[in-house]
């Protein structure tokens, strides 16, 4: 797996077929996210950051940046559930954490950086919904995938997707499907639309 972190604008332009001068209006118009080097001026863009506008722009992601960050969040209350969702991640080959709570959500989602968080919506204390708003209010963590998985509702899960979660996977459900979203979220695939599993 690729450790490429960040792209100069060089490289960007190479990935999409256009002249770094492209790349640079893009970033001076605010469409790609990037970040100067001191005294240089030279850009830099985070691989996560381009490979989410490669997706909003509906162009192919390059196998080599995808999968750089295979870190996953499991925020969960019930142990067994949560040791359950973390074996078969992990045995999948993603590199798995575990919050039992959202506030240790919130000091987790800093140091282990995760692409993807698993999110239950019932827990004591800060709800999913409360750690879904958490998470789409911080600047960095904004492209993180949020897939819920809660024995919620229907009214509960659909809530849940109009606040900003990326999929949704009801309890009880199998270990392939579980596999087969967070693949979806975070590999190549596009997130499958949970409108559906809601009409």
């Amino acid at each position: 797996m690729s450790e490429i972190q960040v792209l100069t604008t060089g490289e960007a332009a190479k990935y999409c077929g256009v002249n770094f001068r492209t790349v640079i209006r893009w970033i001076e118009r605010g469409r790609l996210k990037a970040y100067k080097l001191p005294g240089r001026g030279d850009h830099r863009i985070q691989t996560q950051d381009f490979v989410a506008f490669l997706r909003d722009n509906n162009m192919p992601v390059p196998p080599e940046l995808v999968g750089t960050n295979n870190r996953v969040l499991v925020i969960e209350d019930q142990p067994e559930m949560a040791a359950a969702i973390r074996r078969t991640l992990k045995r999948a080959g993603y590199d798995v954490e575990v919050a039992k709570d959202g506030f240790i959500a919130g000091t987790m989602l800093m140091r282990h950086n995760p692409a993807l968080v698993t999110l239950d919506l019932k827990m004591p204390g800060m709800d999913g919904y409360q750690v879904l708003n958490f998470i789409r209010e911080q600047e960095d963590h904004s492209q993180v995938k949020v897939l819920v998985v809660s024995a919620e509702t229907r009214e509960g899960l659909a809530r849940a997707k109009t606040s900003g979660a990326d999929d949704i996977l009801p309890k009880p459900f199998d270990n392939s499907e579980l596999l087969a979203k967070v693949s979806q979220l975070i590999g190549d695939g596009q997130p499958v639309s949970a409108q559906d599993q809601l009409v």
